[in-house]
């Protein structure tokens, strides 16, 4: 976990913020909030998020539909991996309001590259 990096800070961070982390209204602060840098990381961050759940979505159904005994019992745990990204959704939103970054391996260390 990361502290959040200084530069121009905008007046409405912490809706920017929020806003990162709800799938596709990431697209706003990405393009609305040039200058701020720690918003730019959020956006980018939310978008990659978005990306790696959407695939691991694709996965999860083309697995449980094409094995059905598998597919009986994946959709016991889904309703659990859908609790998981909306906990760890909601703790990005906290760390980044509270001027911090929740590092998630592998989506951070992507979305820094962007």
């Amino acid at each position: 976990m990361a502290d959040a990096t200084p530069g121009a800070q905008s007046s409405n961070r912490n809706v920017m913020i929020v806003l990162s982390y709800l799938w596709l209204l990431a697209l706003v602060p990405l393009l609305t909030e040039k200058d701020d840098k720690e918003v730019q990381w959020h956006a980018k961050h939310g978008l990659v998020l978005m990306i790696a759940e959407v695939f691991i979505w694709i996965v999860i159904s083309i697995v449980l539909g094409s094995i059905p005994l598998i597919g009986c019992i994946g959709l016991l745990f889904t309703p659990l991996l859908m609790l998981g990204e909306l906990v760890l959704h909601v703790m990005c939103i906290v760390k980044g309001i509270n001027g911090q970054r929740l590092i998630v391996p592998g989506i951070s260390d992507f979305a820094n590259k962007l």
